[in-house]
């Protein structure tokens, strides 16, 4: 099994920035097996969308609603992924959910943007 442990999150006003980590432990074969790790959210009432992903190769996908605002990097030496958000926005509200190989996943971070 991969565990995912996210870190950050919490509030912030309009236009302000926050930033995201997460870290997979488990045990070496299945660590050893992650090829692509990210980010979705789910916003109250939503279903769960992808935020962004990067593989092991640096390969990187973004959602269209957060291209230029976001920044994902990928640590595959660490098995962690971090998120950075800037000129955030109230629809950026929602619980952010760490993702391992399209099957792994983190309990959720809760995000809120609000004046």
């Amino acid at each position: 099994q991969v565990q995912l442990v996210e870190s950050g999150g919490g509030f912030v006003q309009p236009g302000g920035s926050l930033s995201l980590a997460c870290a997979a432990s488990g045990s070496i074969d299945k660590i050893n097996s992650i090829y692509v790790m990210g980010w979705y959210r789910q916003a109250p009432d939503k279903e769960r969308e992808l935020v962004a992903t990067v593989t092991s190769g640096g390969t990187i996908n973004y959602a269209d609603s957060v291209k230029g605002r976001f920044t994902i990097r990928g640590d595959y030496i660490k098995r962690t992924v971090y998120l950075q958000m800037t000129s955030l926005k109230p629809e950026d509200t929602a619980v952010y959910y760490c993702n391992a190989n399209y099957y792994y996943w983190g309990k959720g971070t809760l995000v809120t943007v609000s004046s």
